[in-house]
């Protein structure tokens, strides 16, 4: 298909399908001729898996970029993706502090983790994100929010092996590099959303006022 019908069937304009590949995102086409350029039904998977990184995952073209190149990179292991794809939503997760709060607050993640028979590494960058987010109720006063951690725990606990079953299942290597991908970013997204609908329902119910 010439990159007209590519904009058609992907959603996406050709100016951006040309950005995409001079960024490096999107695989170029097969040139048949001076001014003429063909593709295939992968480039349009491949568009719509780019722009669910950057609209949906919220990913920077940077970001995903760095997912991309591990998706392409033969011999890939799901873990190794996992990890890619888990530092590509956390951009922002602090370096590890030394004074005193930042120690509490790291043995106290460090005792959670314990709790839930978790093996993490301390570079984890949900572990490091947990510490700040511990050092910040801490820091005001907010030991009540504090004490839901171990909720979430328990819920992240239940989704992680259903989440990997998932991935484990995909019938080719390609399937499992777009569900770990997919599954991480995505994933995140989708507890947000699904977080505030509760929310909404539970405001609801428990507040008169807000019906």
């Amino acid at each position: 298909m010439r990159i007209g019908e590519l904009a058609r069937q992907s959603g996406v304009s050709v100016p951006t399908i040309k950005y995409y590949t001079r960024e490096g995102l999107l695989p170029t086409g097969e040139r048949t001729g001076p001014n003429q350029v063909q593709y295939a039904a992968s480039h349009v998977r491949r568009l719509k898996l780019i722009r669910a990184l950057i609209d949906v995952g919220g990913l920077s073209i940077a970001a995903a970029g760095e997912v991309l190149a591990e998706v392409d990179s033969p011999g890939r292991s799901v873990h190794s993706m996992l990890g890619t794809a888990q530092s590509a939503v956390s951009r922002s997760t602090p370096e590890p502090g030394d004074d005193e709060k930042w120690v509490s607050a790291e043995q106290e993640v460090e005792e959670l983790v314990g709790r839930h028979g978790w093996a993490v590494k301390p570079e984890n960058p949900g572990r490091q994100t947990l510490v700040q987010i511990v050092a910040t109720y801490r820091d005001l006063d907010q030991g009540e929010l504090l004490g839901l951690l171990d909720l979430y725990a328990d819920a992240a606990g239940t989704l992680a092996p259903a989440e990997l079953g998932v991935i484990a299942r995909a019938p080719s290597s390609d399937g499992k590099a777009e569900s770990t991908v997919l599954g991480t970013l995505l994933g995140d997204a989708a507890m947000a959303a699904l977080r505030r609908i509760a929310q909404e329902d539970t405001s609801r119910r428990t507040q008169p006022e807000a019906r």
